[in-house]
This record gives C-alpha cells, sequence and structure tokens, in this order.
C-alpha cells in the first residue's frame, strides 16, 4: 500500500519520459485508490496499467472486491494475481489464484502470475516442488480454456518469498534456475507457449543487480518493487531491461 496523489504526480511522469526512447514494455500497479489517476496519466503513451489483484467473481455482493470489468473499464490492461503478500497474509490458495487467473483471461486482461517458495521451503530443498504446486493449480484451471493456450500473452513472475522487500536478491545462478524450471514445466505442455512466455524475477531487483539477472536466458524482465517508487532507480532497471 504504498502511493498517494503527490507521489503518482511526481513519479509517473518522470518515468514516461525517461522510459520514452527505451525498448522495454513498461507496467504499472498502483494500488486501487490511484488506478484512474495512473490511467489518465499514461493514456495514449508507450506505458500500460495493471492492478494488484482482482475478483475472481465477475459481479454480484462481494463487498470490498474489484472485478475484472470494473478494471477494463478504466483502462487497466494487467493484473497481479497470486502475489506472494496475497497468499501469505490473505490465505489465497493455488486454487483462488487459479480462479482469478482464469477469470482475468476469460474477461481480456493480461495476468501476471506469481510463484515463489518461502524461506524455509528454499532451505528445505522444496523450491521446485512449491513452485510446481502453484503452476500445476494454473494448468489444471487452464482446461476450461481450451488447455496451454490459456497462457499464451500471459505473464508469470518468480517471487522468491524470502527475497522480498528484505534487501535479500537470489543469485543469478538461483534466479535463473527457477525461471529454466518454470519454463521447463510448461514445456512439457506446449514447447512453443514455454518459448514465447514471458517469466519476470521479482525480489529486492535494484539498479545494481537488474543488469546482470536480466542477461541470464530465462530472466525476460522484472517485476520491480520498493525501487520502483524512485523514479531514477526504476528508470536504470529499465534501461538495464532494455538490453537484453
Amino acid at each position: 500500500m504504498h502511493g498517494d496523489p503527490e507521489l503518482v504526480a511526481e513519479l509517473v511522469p518522470n518515468v514516461l519520459a525517461a522510459t520514452k526512447s527505451l525498448d522495454v514494455d513498461v507496467v504499472f500497479f498502483p494500488p486501487y485508490t490511484s488506478l484512474i489517476a495512473v490511467s489518465e496519466l499514461i493514456n495514449q503513451t508507450h506505458c500500460a496499467l495493471g492492478a494488484q489483484s482482482v475478483s475472481e467473481y465477475p459481479e454480484g455482493a462481494y463487498t470490498g472486491e474489484v472485478s475484472t470489468r470494473m478494471l477494463l473499464d478504466i483502462a487497466c490492461k494487467f493484473v497481479l494475481v497470486g502475489h506472494s503478500e496475497r497468499r501469505s497474509i490473505f490465505g489465497e490458495s493455488s486454487a483462488d489464484v487459479a480462479a482469478k487467473f482464469v477469470a482475468a483471461r476469460q474477461a481480456g486482461l493480461e495476468p501476471v502470475l506469481c510463484v515463489g517458495e518461502t524461506l524455509l521451503q528454499r532451505e528445505s530443498g522444496e523450491t521446485e516442488q512449491c513452485v510446481s504446486q502453484q503452476l500445476q493449480a494454473v494448468f489444471n484451471a487452464l482446461e476450461s480454456l481450451g488447455g496451454i493456450s490459456g497462457l499464451r500473452d500471459a505473464i508469470i513472475a518468480y517471487e522468491p518469498v524470502w527475497a522480498i522487500g528484505t534487501g535479500q536478491t537470489a543469485s543469478t545462478e538461483q534466479a535463473q534456475a527457477v525461471h529454466a524450471f518454470i519454463r521447463a514445466q510448461v514445456a512439457e505442455l506446449d514447447s512453443d507457449v514455454a518459448a514465447k512466455l514471458r517469466i519476470l524475477y521479482g525480489g529486492s531487483v535494484n539498479e545494481s543487480n537488474a543488469g546482470d539477472l536480466f542477461a541470464q536466458t530465462d530472466i525476460d524482465g522484472g517485476l520491480i518493487g520498493g525501487a520502483s517508487l524512485n523514479a531514477d532507480s526504476f528508470t536504470a532497471i529499465c534501461r538495464a531491461a532494455s538490453l537484453k
């Protein structure tokens, strides 16, 4: 829950100006209260708008929820599903996340599926087991959309829970290994979808480590947290991504 009108008014125009000439896709994921303001600022620019979560229900008596149609009405194109904080703090299960993924796809939004392990799971050697389980829930749900082809134009973000907001970052080798594992899991079902799938790394990415991370074969970009609140830092990360 970061961001207020003053931050939006300062940050967004600076990022727009600094990234206009870069060969990179930029998506803003502000809190719900700032979605309309950001939508207006980036209208007809090279940047896109995304929401931090969405309801799996299209409409109804679900007080406090925001539907896919509501997001589309304010020009949202992307939405995060399964962010680690939604899973760990708000108790969203992999089945819940899969339902949100399908709802987003059916509505025409491009979901960014977040997967990742806790520190305990990493230290117990359960990283691949955890990530596989999170992916499989979505694979199963995609049967209603014709199978794995439902991942076309979607994005997966690997965000090790132990590296989010902690200052810790997975080594380039650790990050690449999990990204390669994710792509291989998709390739078992459809090699063409896997080859075109964009997989992002999210876990304390900053201007000093972005270049090394993005140089890895299977890391296609970043899901940026704290560094995105500073225009200079975020722009430096975008520059690193443009060299991919």
